[in-house]
């Protein structure tokens, strides 16, 4: 009975995680730290204001954790130094405007 409990628990808490992965992350700071930092790079790369990069046919991110591997990549490259709170943030705007991973 205990481990049907505990299995339980662990169910309804990886779901919910599962169903919003960047709830900690407020799009709003992201969106800021996005034009500071990011905006540029895919402009120079992309064209336009570079948000191609997000809606490419080919993109790299697939998932929710390809995401977030790819903003440290990108805060580890360019040295931004950004915690993991804010690389939460960065992810929870672009999971909301771009890619919608809810699953």
């Amino acid at each position: 009975m205990k481990k049907v409990c505990i299995t339980s628990f662990m169910l309804v808490i990886f779901s919910q995680a599962y169903a919003e992965p960047f709830k900690e992350g407020d799009p709003k700071i992201g969106k800021a730290m996005i034009e500071k930092n990011c905006i540029s790079c895919h402009a120079s790369q992309y064209g336009g204001d570079g948000s191609e990069i997000y809606t490419r046919e080919y993109r790299k991110v697939k998932t929710s954790a390809g995401l977030i591997a790819q903003i440290r990549n990108c805060n580890t490259n360019l040295g931004l130094k950004w915690f993991e709170d804010e690389e939460l943030h960065v992810a929870s705007y672009l999971n909301k405007t771009y890619y919608k991973f809810e699953k």
